[in-house]
């Protein structure tokens, strides 16, 4: 039987990692909360806008309304990439190589290992970041689509088109695919592997009841799991065309709430689902046996994440009541 041991923080979780072993939790209002012998609080910011973790797992990049760009790693050291500034971080991204970028409205800055910094601008206000899986190439989510940019060359963006507003971007784990969250309540997904200047093929994922605020790849990138329903959908990945042609899976449909939050196990092919009344399950994608993680709480589910092995779950709610599953118990 799964075992929660809870913390209640007051405050809405907009993210939440694993650094090393230690579980953290990333706060609105700045603060990032780490368990390790105790409650360690650290004030990196005057409000938080975006999280995420390093690469290698050990740090979390964090932005916030101050302007600033903070890592804060695994034994709670606190470095300063971006000193305050007048414009919102409104988005981050961490790449290979200990790369880092972070937005901050049209302008996208990349922060290499070396110190290398170089800036790309785009007509819109920049929404979503991500890196490729391979090669230092970065995408950047905005108005009508998405511009992929080369940090350490000098050829123009490649621009993928779909009209409306596009506000998270991320690249498969095999960097076959591109899929974006909209404003609208739909996913879009783009083929990377076609040849160049041939046409591009386009995946439409629609028929939410609600705006996509939560995306997960399964361990191989098989399946892609998001909110936005009363039921988790995996759409599925494994073919050469992704989605297209083909209906999701809907896990662990519930009649009276919504999923706000998914998180793949990183060994296994099944899938966290945070649920508004703050309920959790695991669902296994194969046949969708259920198993309980924890009852409903305070407030909605808003962040979750697997420890590397896949036996602890953190996660955090809008109410701020937090905690970390022990799936064996």
């Amino acid at each position: 039987m799964p075992t929660v041991a809870p913390i209640d923080l007051d405050d809405h979780c907009l993210a939440t990692a694993f650094l090393g072993q230690v579980p953290a939790f990333a706060l609105a209002s700045g603060q990032v909360v780490r368990l390790d012998h105790g409650t360690q609080r650290h004030e990196l910011h005057d409000g938080l806008l975006a999280a995420t973790t390093t690469w290698d797992e050990q740090s979390l990049i964090t932005g916030g309304e101050d302007g600033k760009v903070m890592r804060l790693g695994a034994d709670g050291t606190q470095t300063v990439l971006r000193e305050p500034a007048r414009k919102w971080v409104s988005a981050v991204a961490a790449g290979p190589q200990g790369a880092v970028a972070f937005a901050e409205g049209r302008v996208a800055t990349v922060m290499l290992a070396d110190g290398t910094q170089r800036s790309f601008e785009e007509a819109r206000t920049i929404e979503g970041l991500a890196f490729a899986p391979k090669g230092m190439r970065l995408a950047m989510a905005r108005y009508n689509g998405v511009s992929l940019v080369f940090v350490n060359g000098n050829a123009p963006a490649v621009d993928f088109e779909w009209k409306g507003a596009h506000n998270q971007v991320l690249f498969h784990p095999d960097g076959r695919f591109l899929v974006t969250a909209m404003q609208e309540n739909a996913l879009h997904g783009w083929k990377l592997d076609g040849k160049s200047g041939s046409e591009q093929r386009h995946m439409r994922m629609t028929g939410y009841p609600a705006k996509v605020k939560s995306l997960s790849w399964s361990n191989r990138g098989k399946w892609l799991a998001s909110s936005g329903a009363p039921s988790a959908i995996v759409w599925p990945f494994s073919g050469k065309d992704g989605p297209m042609g083909k209906a999701p899976k809907e896990l662990g449909q519930r009649a009276d709430t919504m999923v706000t939050c998914v998180a793949c196990h990183p060994v296994e092919d099944l899938v966290a689902i945070g649920f508004g009344d703050g309920m959790v399950l695991a669902v296994r994608i194969a046949d969708s046996k259920e198993a309980l993680l924890r009852r409903p709480g305070k407030g909605a589910i808003t962040a979750m994440a697997w420890n590397k092995p896949g036996r602890l779950l953190a996660f955090g709610s809008q109410a701020g009541d937090c905690g970390v599953v022990d799936i064996a118990g």
